[in-house]
């Protein structure tokens, strides 16, 4: 007897690991009989109840879109849920063209209080917002209606967004608000330099961010980083069209909260119509910082403004210009900054004469002016950065102390 126990014993902790490994693979394919999704049609329904079964599986489950094209009217998939889970994209989903179609708030598809989440497959999130930017009138109408973002993570942690695609969004493709530890590797945002108001990856009030090995073209900031962000990490980023990277716009609002441990590396900006930049918004409703902001080993090729801190930040003059800023800068680093800029003030801080920036670096500054309107210049007011090995006319000696 005992040598029989001793045989099968080890036999049924096999089938049983198996039968659990199978489990926890066993994928959620949308078109399955199951589910009933077809290439061609709205999938909605059918990816409402695959969120569903795998929000409520024990085990990590797989959400499959297979390869081919997919209507997708749009929603919010909610947690928390009890494990992980992958949602492979391998095709595409569209949103409808005409946004009255769309859900009542302003997102396409969103993910929230989620734990564990891995989006990954190839596929691309394609907002169709072409019609959207030709009605769009944000530039001059600011009480318009705002459009659909592509992609929503709210209180997203512990998750990777992997090798997906965000096509032509009809606002912003993706924004994170307070989100934890969240990798953003080898995605890609796609749409033209005239797609008004779709920054590239929005992020606020959320820490420990990591942006790797991702291509962002769009008609706004390829990445733009608003208030409460902290820990944020972004390298080996290629952005082009688009309006550059940035931190803020900062102290518009009196609920603002601090921005620090900024670091921004190995980026490569081609025809942009601003490099890297730190905005805030003159006559502040209440003090605020930004902090700890690195950039370095950034590559400009023919970028409008390469080196900005502009305190002074007034879109569509909504502001009191007259009365500073209350968003206090400090401890700043712009190294390593080579290329070519379509602007002949290549480095501008003009920081707030309330509260002068301080602690600002300028090392390794390297860049040529390609244009016609006279030679290339730096301008700066309310700060004394410390220079390293900057060439006169980039130095920015009003106020510069050289070290």
């Amino acid at each position: 007897m005992g040598l029989k126990l001793k045989n099968v014993l080890p036999m049924f902790v096999f089938l049983l690991l198996a039968s659990t490994a199978k489990a926890q693979s066993a994928a959620l394919d949308v078109t399955s009989a199951k589910y009933g999704g077809k290439p061609g049609s709205d999938i909605t329904q059918a990816l409402e109840k695959a969120w569903t079964d795998a929000c409520a599986s024990t085990t990590p489950s797989k959400i499959v879109v297979p390869k081919g094209i997919f209507k997708f009217v749009g929603t919010t998939f909610k947690g928390p849920c009890k494990a992980a889970i992958e949602f492979q994209l391998q095709g595409t989903l569209q949103a409808p063209v005409d946004g009255s179609q769309l859900p009542k708030d302003d997102t396409w598809i969103g993910f929230d209080h989620v734990d564990g989440l891995t989006l990954s497959g190839g596929g691309t999130f394609d907002g169709q917002g072409a019609q959207s930017w030709k009605n769009n009138d944000c530039n001059k109408n600011r009480k318009c209606k705002s459009k659909h973002i592509n992609l929503r993570f709210h209180v997203l942690t512990n998750s990777k967004i992997l090798d997906v695609t965000s096509k032509d969004s009809k606002n912003f493709h993706v924004n994170l608000q307070k989100c934890e530890k969240v990798e953003i590797n080898g995605f890609t945002v796609s749409a033209p330099k005239e797609s008004m108001n779709t920054d590239g990856i929005h992020i606020g009030r959320s820490t420990g961010i990591n942006i790797t090995d991702t291509t962002i073209g769009t008609g706004d900031d390829c990445i733009s980083i608003g208030d409460g962000t902290k820990d944020l990490t972004v390298t080996n980023v290629t952005c082009g069209p688009g309006h550059g990277i940035a931190i803020g716009s900062l102290g518009r609002y009196p609920e603002e909260e601090p921005v620090s441990g900024i670091y921004i590396k190995k980026c490569t900006l081609t025809n942009t119509t601003n490099g890297v930049r730190i905005k805030t918004w003159p006559a502040s409703p209440k003090d605020s910082t930004a902090s700890d902001i690195h950039f370095e080993d950034i590559t400009m090729v023919n970028v409008g403004n390469p080196i900005l801190i502009d305190q002074e930040y007034c879109p569509w003059n909504e502001c009191k210009k007259g009365v500073p800023s209350k968003v206090k800068i400090s401890n700043v680093s712009f190294k390593n900054i080579k290329g070519t800029c379509t602007d002949p003030v290549a480095v501008k801080l003009a920081c707030s004469p309330g509260l002068p920036c301080e602690n600002v670096e300028l090392s390794d500054i390297d860049l040529k002016y390609t244009g016609d309107k006279g030679p290339i210049t730096s301008v700066c007011s309310n700060v004394k950065p410390t220079i390293n090995r900057v060439a006169q006319p980039l130095a920015c000696a009003t106020g510069a102390a050289a070290a």
